[in-house]
């Protein structure tokens, strides 16, 4: 029979719990609230008036479009280039190996403003004007790695004698990657890709320095933030990001749990 956790421990945990969700609920809260610029509580009164607005604004739809856009392919490359480097790293020894995956992991250890000024840097002295591709290349400094660790890990967990026999069977290299591989790896793949996504969908820092002129929806609600006109229509937008980074990382959970154990593990 399990032990219950302590008291102290368990009122610890429930501090914790409302520390980090009670100003999301706050957020959620003042995205209905009937009062224009000044932050009350409890709100003088509840209204749906602001989605409206915010459905109307066309400078939503644009920062919305861009940061959907950038997610998308900012994730498609983490996702081959960080399979790739995994599939390169799991399975083969040689000189150097740990430092290469070091420097893999590096962008994602390091703040994101010191990745932002380095990238910024290296725009301007190869003359690369600002442009969607800047954006992108910045995500996917730290996508690629979030799919890289969720592929390794998967890839180290899977026994090679299943890609031998496979190869002893009479099966090809593209054939024992389709029918063995990527089954166990489909998973780590998903919530990897999953989770690059959220990442780069409510990117700020990386995307100041890299996004010129561009506004993704993260800078749109940030600068929106610094005029008083309208708070409530950047609750709504906040309480949309909230809902779209929230769903693929609960589906990311739910598409890895219990699959710790991998076919082939300890054969």
């Amino acid at each position: 029979m399990p032990r219950r956790a302590p008291f102290g421990l368990s009122l610890a945990a429930i501090g914790g719990l409302l520390f980090l969700h009670v100003p999301l609920a706050l957020i959620i809260l003042y995205a209905f609230t009937t009062e224009e610029r000044n932050y009350q509580f409890p709100p003088p009164g509840l209204t749906l008036e602001w989605f409206a607005v915010a459905w109307n604004r066309a400078d939503v739809w644009r920062a919305l479009g861009l940061s959907l856009q950038v997610a998308v392919v900012a994730t498609a490359g983490a996702l081959i280039l960080g399979s790739l480097a995994a599939a390169a790293l799991a399975r083969t020894r040689f000189f150097g190996r740990e430092a290469i995956s070091l420097l893999i992991i590096l962008p994602i250890a390091l703040p994101g403003i010191i990745t932002g000024i380095s990238l910024r840097s290296a725009f301007s002295l190869m003359n690369i004007p600002f442009s969607f591709w800047t954006i992108v290349l910045g995500h996917a400094t730290f996508c690629i790695v979030v799919v890289y660790n969720n592929a390794i890990a998967r890839l180290r967990r899977t026994s090679p004698s299943l890609i031998e026999a496979s190869m002893d069977l009479g099966a090809d290299g593209f054939q024992t990657f389709r029918y063995v591989v990527l089954p166990s790896l489909a998973t780590a793949l998903l919530a990897g890709g999953m989770l690059a996504f959220a990442l780069s969908f409510d990117e700020v820092i990386v995307t100041t320095f890299t996004a010129g002129q561009q506004t993704t929806l993260p800078i749109w609600m940030y600068s929106e933030l610094i005029r008083p006109r309208q708070r409530p229509v950047t609750n709504v937008v906040a309480v949309f990001v909230i809902a779209v980074t929230f769903l693929p990382i609960l589906a990311a959970y739910y598409l890895t749990r219990g699959t710790e154990a991998v076919g082939g593990q300890g054969k």
